[in-house]
């Protein structure tokens, strides 16, 4: 390994490059160390410019300096920053300032003469300025949090557009909800960072708002999971969410800022249900309503159960429906008389997760200014989004999506590897579908799911920052920042395969075992040919993992064992702990696949000691190889017959035509809307779908994407084609499948609820339709699919000779 140490001063200085573009450039040459800030500036933006001056002097190794002026003094160079109604920033020969009044969290950064001028809108986007050019200068947001340490450089380069950058968010509302923090960020608070609250408190908040900040999110659902006692009852919380500016609310089973897991006191309160007490829930609600009046909140309306439940009460969906309208009328008073403003300026969310959608579509009538809030499945595939005429709402909506997830048919509170993609997808099609008052990510303990936790809040931010050409280079830059452009894209390699085979099968998914109720582990679906596949694909990441490692700096070890080396390797040692079991089930070879298995299981054990052990213990308690204990994270205990065994080893050599979603030879769009792949999408890694997102039908013409591919001889065959298991607000997602002349055959793509097959669709992330044919002649055949809707994805098609195995892999 090696270190980058280079010692440097830093001065200020710009000079122009490009016809249109200027550099800010940092290094030896000047004397210029200052960061100007007006006194009454507030609290949070000095606190951000000392954060900038103290990063830039560690880099450098000089003290950089925060002067506190209400004057702007041409004798004196450096960086200004403030609010537009700073003193200092009127006073600022600034260009672009007029374009700021009256607007949300905007901000700009602009070059004038020898300075650089970070000016914001309001609090939030003045901050949101300082740490926009932290990054442009390579300060991980995650300096802290991954322990991405600052290398010294002697010079580091602010590029610029000549006219200056200005931006602001597209989502009002971006942020993350901590949840099922039982292994992890609790147990890491209470007995490591925090043991004097031993909880999530003040301290651990403060480092969470900062991380938000960095990331140019505003808002927190905290983490109320029985584990963890109530955000509002730890003294201090709610003034470190007042310091730092951030909005808090709450999940869909917290109405009206209520922690109910932990604060209903049936002694108390009675049972927590409207129908028979409703007084008792009211005031319940009025004395937190009362207590937070003055915070910066956005309040959940509704009620569900206690937990993560349906509203108690034995009654029909007609009547739920009536009474959870009563009780958003009865929220809504107390609310706009508590807090003495009009109901329509309070923000007020309505979070329609699980049971709460089929009482919304069986009529439930929301007010207009309550912004909806749509939910995915809980494993990325969001489940309704606003029609036509929910678009119109004063209110607007949002989206509550998952990057982590405790519940059927499977967890995955283990690693991060929702692919990127399908965040860019569904999140896209949300935006374009009016999605854009709120956005939060189930982020569960925030490690390790840093990267996919920045890629949606990057999103959130700039919605046209990502498209669908470049979402891995998003990736590449990410890694260029954390550990340098010369790894960036052997890193963003390693990271897109690791994403794109969790895709098929998550790490967590890998003993086929079900929770709710929990079910034994078993032998993999996986064919022995496709098994050695992905051991082969495992470890080519092992050892390209391995060979980066050598040439990343030393101030970059630690993250780099956290963001990229844990995660990837834990993925293929749990793939190698069943996979060379199964293997040790049909092999003359058992006792070797036996130990091999073992070896991986031990691997598993000694990394994750190894991540709650370095950097001096820092992270100890955070990393759990095993949360909720459940038994894919222990050693196979396989019983298999041999009749099994026997018919797993006499299967056929793979006879199968695997082709690629992006490979079509011919397509047909209809009015503005085309076939376009995109890159990074899927288990093909480059899934077709219809462009623009938002929600159409096609009632007479279909859309359509025609594939061609050869065969041997005449004779049955079945064609498999994967779709993504999207879900359109109806359950009325369909294709057509056409191979040569024959006549079109129509198909249902949707699932209702959580069905068995819903949870097959959600495990292995596609939807199987199969298609039996006849082909009466040999060579080039073609295939035509149509489909009645956007928002269907295709990502693979297989052919093969009727009656052969059925594949879980399509090659890629």
């Amino acid at each position: 390994m090696k270190s980058f140490f280079l010692a440097a001063l830093i001065v200020l200085t710009l000079s122009c490059t490009k016809e249109n573009t200027v550099n800010f450039i940092i290094n030896k040459n000047s004397a210029n160390t200052k960061i100007f800030v007006d006194p009454n500036a507030d609290e949070l933006i000095k606190w951000a410019a000392k954060d900038l001056a103290t990063d830039l002097s560690e880099i450098s190794g000089r003290e950089i300096t925060v002067k506190l002026t209400s004057e702007f003094n041409e004798q004196e160079n450096g960086i200004f920053i403030g609010k537009i109604d700073d003193q200092l920033i009127k006073a600022l020969p600034a260009k672009h300032q007029g374009e700021l009044s009256k607007e949300w969290e905007k901000f700009i950064i602009e070059k004038n003469t020898e300075n650089l001028f970070i000016v914001g809108s309001d609090i939030r986007g003045t901050v949101f300025g300082i740490f926009d050019v932290a990054e442009r200068l390579g300060i991980s947001p995650w300096k802290w949090w991954a322990d991405v340490h600052l290398e010294k450089k002697e010079e580091l380069i602010l590029n610029l557009p000549k006219q200056g950058i200005i931006d602001s968010p597209s989502v009002k509302f971006r942020g993350i909800f901590l949840n099922d923090e039982d292994w992890g960020l609790q147990p890491w608070a209470a007995k490591t960072f925090e043991p004097e609250t031993g909880d999530i408190g003040p301290k651990t908040y403060e480092k969470i708002f900062q991380l938000l900040l960095r990331l140019k999110a505003n808002t927190i659902w905290p983490a109320m999971h029985p584990s963890t006692q109530a955000f509002f009852t730890i003294p201090g919380n709610r003034a470190m969410a007042e310091k730092y500016h951030i909005s808090i609310g709450t999940s869909h089973a917290e109405p009206m800022l209520r922690n109910n897991v932990d604060e209903w006191d049936h002694e108390k309160y009675g049972d927590f249900n409207y129908f028979t007490n409703s007084e008792r829930v009211k005031q319940y609600w009025q004395e937190r309503i009362s207590e937070a009046k003055n915070g910066n909140n956005i309040i959940s309306l509704g009620m569900r159960g206690i937990h993560d439940s349906g509203m108690e009460g034995n009654a029909t969906e007609e009547e739920k429906v009536k009474l959870l309208e009563t009780i958003i009328a009865d929220q809504r008073e107390m609310l706009s008389k508590t807090l003495n403003k009009p109901i329509e300026e309070i923000p007020q969310v309505f979070t329609i997760y699980k049971e709460v959608l089929e009482l919304y579509n069986n009529g439930l009538q929301v007010p207009e200014d309550i912004t909806l809030i749509w939910t995915d499945d809980n494993y990325g595939y969001i489940r309704r989004l606003s029609n036509e005429g929910e678009r119109k709402r004063k209110g607007g909506s949002g989206v509550y999506y998952h990057l982590s997830y405790w519940g059927r048919p499977h967890d995955y509170l283990w690693l991060s590897s929702t692919q990127p993609g399908l965040i860019w997808y569904e999140m896209s099609r949300a935006y374009q579908n009016g999605a854009q008052d709120i956005w939060i990510a189930n982020v569960g303990d925030i490690k390790p799911g840093e990267y996919a936790m920045e890629f949606f809040l990057d999103l959130a931010w700039d919605v046209n920052s990502i498209d669908e050409n470049n979402i891995q280079k998003h990736l590449e830059t990410w890694a260029a920042r954390e550990f340098g452009a010369d790894n960036s894209t052997e890193i963003a390699a390693i990271m897109d395969e690791y994403y794109r085979l969790a895709m098929l099968r998550k790490a967590e998914y890998m003993g086929w075992s079900q929770t709710e109720p929990i079910t034994p582990t078993r032998l993999t679906e996986f064919t022995p040919e496709e098994a050695e596949n992905r051991l082969k694909a495992y470890t080519s990441l092992i050892d390209k993992t391995e060979a980066i490692k050598m040439h990343i700096p030393d101030e970059r070890a630690d993250a780099f064992f956290q963001l990229v080396e844990y995660p990837v390797k834990g993925a293929a040692f749990m793939n190698q702990k069943f996979l060379f079991a199964q293997q040790a089930q049909l092999s003359t070879e058992s006792k070797e696949k036996e130990q091999l298995s073992l070896e991986a299981y031990k691997n598993i054990e000694d990394y994750t000691k190894e991540y709650n052990e370095r950097n001096n213990g820092k992270w100890k308690a955070m990393m759990s190889m095993n949360p909720r204990n459940l038994p894919v994270y222990n050693l196979p205990d396989y019983s298999t017959s041999d009749s099994l065994i026997s018919r797993i080893n006499s299967l056929p050599k793979k006879n199968l035509v695997a082709i690629q979603a992006n490979e079509f030879s011919s397509s047909k769009g209809i009015e503005n809307y085309e076939w376009r792949s995109i890159n990074g999408l899927g288990y093909s890694n480059a899934s077709v779908t219809l462009f623009p997102f938002e929600n159409h039908s096609f009632v007479n013409q279909k859309p359509t994407v025609t594939y061609t591919f050869e065969v041997e001889k005449a004779g049955k065959y079945q064609v498999e084609v994967r779709f993504l298991p999207n879900h359109s607000n109806d359950f009325n997602h369909k294709t057509w499948l056409q191979v040569n002349d024959e006549e079109a055959k129509e198909y249902f793509l949707n699932t209702r609820g959580r069905s068995e097959q819903w949870k097959e669709n959600t495990l292995r992330n596609f939807t199987s339709v199969k298609h039996p044919i006849v082909i009466d002649r040999a060579g080039k055949q073609t295939l035509t699919i149509a489909v009645n809707q956007t928002g269907i994805v295709i990502d693979q098609i297989g052919v093969s000779p009727e009656g052969h195995h059925t594949y879980y892999e399509i090659e890629k």
